[in-house]
């Protein structure tokens, strides 16, 4: 039957259209995300040997405050960096800022790697740490916003989760080869040859993989979501001006599922080791072992739970998410106290939750804005909370653990961001399967086209 074959083959090569994009896509939005988290990962693991380096030798915890403190310091001006690429991505392209923040961080990150310690040219080496850190840091800014576009806007929609959550995977792959080449470094190398020489090898190896990441996105085609508002020149002047005055609620809405991604993906993958090492007498190796598992488990699981968001929805995914966050938070770090045994089983089930949570925010973040102003207030959302709760959570938690000598303060952290989670969820529409085009993305009116409306 002729007909039914032609019906056959052309839901074939749709299908085979569809499969080939959502790879093309996730390749150019993925692989800046593994390089910006493989450096990031690789400066939190190794954040006692780099205070050594950086750092005049007087006190051990206060060289360890100093290396966090800069950490901090460096996503400070993420939000500098998201008001100045974010808008650039909505009247310039996401392909082209893509390219451009990971030059960037690659630049950065090759620096540091070359860069002499304190006992070599002194004061001169944290100060210039602190440069490269803020380099890093403003086009890391960029990032997120650009990519997390990019890949809403290049998946198929029926599986557009799955192909945002890549994104994530990309985030959980550069920890995890950060966690896997610390683990190397720590059980490979003694201390004098760590601080020697060890220390640089991820941030030299990481400046390859952002030339591949740079070669990439610079062959890839813009969004069909941005070509088509080129085509309807409705590209929007001002787009934060825009989004400050029409979609301040939005914004606020994708600032709390935001919140309640970042601070358990750092206290998990980053700040675990560091409180396995020094508060549960836990090795190096071993803790950089729990944190190498909970990578792959995020790995599997991630893609899993943005596949269930496509089919279920946003919203019951993120909101089970939060909630099983907000009642197993405090547990499970009383569970970390019993004994190794226990501390695997907490970080596994952590997470586990924060895998649900990591496959349905970018998506459901990037559905909540309209075209025009997209990477605009997913970048600006994204780094403010980054600012204000990520790169804090290892200084905060040393803080304050050493003032109160409580080593269960993290868990009631936890769960004061779970109820923000839950909030922003319960405040959303769900957004499953619906278009990324909005009526003011392709309007006629140039008043429409370039202006707000009164508040």
């Amino acid at each position: 039957m002729p007909t039914t074959h032609t019906d056959v083959t052309t839901a074939e090569v749709e299908v085979a259209t569809d499969v080939v994009a959502l790879r093309r896509s996730v390749a150019a939005g993925a692989v800046g995300v593994f390089v910006h988290w493989f450096d990031w990962a690789a400066y939190a693991y190794l954040a006692g040997t780099v205070a050594t380096v950086f750092f005049p030798d007087e006190n051990s915890t206060t060289g360890l405050l100093a290396v966090f403190g800069v950490f901090a310091v460096s996503f400070g001006i993420r939000p500098i960096g998201a008001l100045v690429f974010g808008p650039l991505g909505d009247r310039i392209g996401r392909k082209r800022t893509l390219s451009l923040v990971i030059f960037m961080m690659s630049g950065a990150t090759l620096t540091i790697g070359l860069l002499p310690g304190y006992a070599t040219i002194g004061v001169a080496a944290p100060v210039l740490l602190v440069i490269l850190r803020l380099i890093q840091g403003f086009a890391a800014g960029g990032e997120f916003g650009s990519a997390a576009s990019f890949l809403a806007e290049s998946s198929p929609r029926r599986r557009r989760g799955f192909g945002v959550s890549w994104l994530e995977v990309g985030s959980l792959l550069g920890f995890l080869a950060g966690s896997f080449v610390y683990l190397l470094l720590s059980t490979g190398l003694d201390e004098d040859q760590l601080t020697a020489w060890g220390w640089r090898v991820p941030f030299l190896v990481s400046a390859p993989l952002g030339v591949i990441g740079f070669i990439i996105r610079n062959k890839i085609e813009d969004t069909p979501e941005y070509r088509t508002l080129e085509a309807n020149d409705t590209v929007p002047r001002t787009p934060v001006r825009e989004l400050l005055r029409r979609h301040k609620r939005h914004l606020l809405q994708a600032a709390g599922l935001m919140a309640a991604m970042h601070v358990p993906f750092y206290m998990v993958l980053t700040y675990l080791v560091t409180y396995e090492t020094d508060h549960l007498g836990h090795s190096a190796g071993s803790a950089a072992l729990l944190s190498t598992v909970i990578s792959l488990l995020g790995l599997v699981l991630v893609p899993v739970f943005g596949l269930l968001s496509d089919r279920v929805g946003r919203k019951p995914v993120f909101v089970g998410a939060t909630a099983a966050l907000l009642v197993l938070s405090t547990p499970a770090f009383l569970l970390m106290r019993t004994g190794l045994a226990g501390t695997w089983i907490a970080g596994l089930l952590l997470g586990a939750i924060l895998a649900a949570i990591l496959g349905t925010y970018a998506v459901w973040s990037a559905e909540i804005f309209p075209t025009r102003t997209r990477q605009s207030g997913l970048s600006i959302a994204y780094n403010v909370t980054a600012a204000l709760f990520a790169g804090t959570v290892p200084y905060l938690m040393t803080v304050l653990i050493s003032a109160t000598g409580s080593t269960l303060l993290p868990g009631p952290y936890l769960m004061v961001f779970a109820v923000g989670g839950l909030i922003a969820a319960l405040s959303l529409k769900e957004t499953a399967g619906s278009a990324l085009l909005r009526p003011e993305d392709v309007s006629d009116t140039p008043a429409e086209r370039h202006q707000a409306p009164p508040a």
